[in-house]
């Protein structure tokens, strides 16, 4: 297994003239072309962020999900995966309750590291004033529910506890697939 450790996300010198966007898709393009040619057919997903102020723009490729958490009631997907059983689910073709136990539920139509380009979705919204920003793959949010990942965020100590309580939460329900999770509060 080859570890890759790379700067893809270091902050310039000098005044940029791209928006935020366009560097998170360069960054996304940078891992395509690594994934390329240090493990040829091998893919991953991915989901990064790049918060600005109060300005977030996330991109995303894959199945691994950003979510943006307003108060203790309300929870919203920021991004959309990139799996044929989703989109099954987006054109009607089956329920979200199908979609969940799908067989295929896990094969992907968009990945780094698959095909010679690769365009992430890039959204960029405002940062939830007093919320939070969970970045997390699909082994905790195929095994842990929205409100229960709410309830945890919200009723933990701390942030680091949320996060080791969501990968507990997950492993409790079998934990099959890796366990990924990033919190993040905007303080101030």
């Amino acid at each position: 297994m080859k570890k890759f450790h790379n700067s893809l996300f270091t902050l310039p010198t000098q005044p940029v003239d791209e928006s935020l966007q366009e560097i998170l898709q360069a960054a996304v393009t940078e891992a395509q072309r690594a994934v390329l040619k240090e493990a040829p057919g091998s893919g991953t997903t991915v989901t990064a962020a790049l918060v600005l102020g109060q300005q977030l723009t996330i991109a995303q490729v894959g199945d691994s999900r950003g979510y943006l958490l307003y108060n203790e009631q309300r929870m919203e997907a920021v991004t959309r995966d990139h799996s044929l059983v989703k989109r099954l689910e987006e054109l009607g073709q089956i329920t979200a309750a199908e979609a969940a136990v799908h067989p295929q539920r896990n094969v992907l139509y968009r990945a780094v590291g698959q095909g010679d380009t690769l365009e992430a979705d890039v959204v960029t919204t405002p940062f939830p004033i007093g919320g939070y920003l969970l970045l997390c793959s699909d082994g905790l949010w195929g095994l842990v529910s929205d409100d229960e990942m709410r309830r945890i965020v919200y009723t933990a100590p701390n942030i680091q506890r949320a996060c080791q309580e969501m990968v507990a939460a997950a492993n409790a329900a079998g934990g099959p697939d890796n366990i990924s999770v990033i919190l993040v509060q905007l303080l101030g």
